[in-house]
């Protein structure tokens, strides 16, 4: 962490279409330490065109927010909130690989439920991804017995949390 970041509350910033590139050099950044170990190219939001990224941000039931630290943008979440689903999905959340380990996505999880309401959220995950499940399962997300195997190394795993 730098100084800037040292003791520093984690904020969400509303991205726009304006960010689309930002937004997809970070999320390629991210993404890559896990596409290169999982090797899910067809899957992967690190191998996404900023086009798919920017078709997103025009969604008017995505909300794209940058994870920051002060004035630093450490990643980014995607919130869905469609009109005919009771559940809100975050899909992809991500923090840049210096950020990573800090409670850091904990926080920003924690803050897009309290800005879109806490019951009734899902998500999915790499089931190999021990940390990763840890972290939604300490937040109060529990498996719902669905998997998707992608390749012989990947198999999703979805989660919900209604309350």
């Amino acid at each position: 962490m730098t100084n800037e970041t040292e003791n520093r509350e984690v904020k969400l910033q509303r991205a726009s279409i304006e960010d689309a590139e930002e937004l997809h050099a970070m999320q390629i950044k991210a993404f890559r330490g896990l596409l290169e170990k999982y090797q899910d190219f067809d899957t992967s939001p690190g191998c996404e065109s900023v086009d798919k990224v920017a078709a997103r941000l025009r969604q008017d039931f995505t909300f794209y927010y940058f994870i920051c630290i002060g004035q630093e943008k450490v990643g980014a979440v995607r919130v869905i909130v469609k009109k005919e689903s009771i559940n809100k999905r975050i899909s992809p959340i991500f923090v840049m690989p210096e950020f990573q380990g800090m409670g850091i996505a904990q926080e920003a999880i924690r803050l897009c439920e309290e800005l879109h309401g806490v019951e009734n959220w899902e998500l999915d995950t790499i089931l190999q991804e021990a940390g990763n499940c840890h972290l939604y399962e300490k937040m109060g997300y529990r498996q719902t017995g669905r998997t998707e195997v992608v390749n012989e190394r990947l198999t999703l795993v979805f989660y919900e949390k209604k309350k």
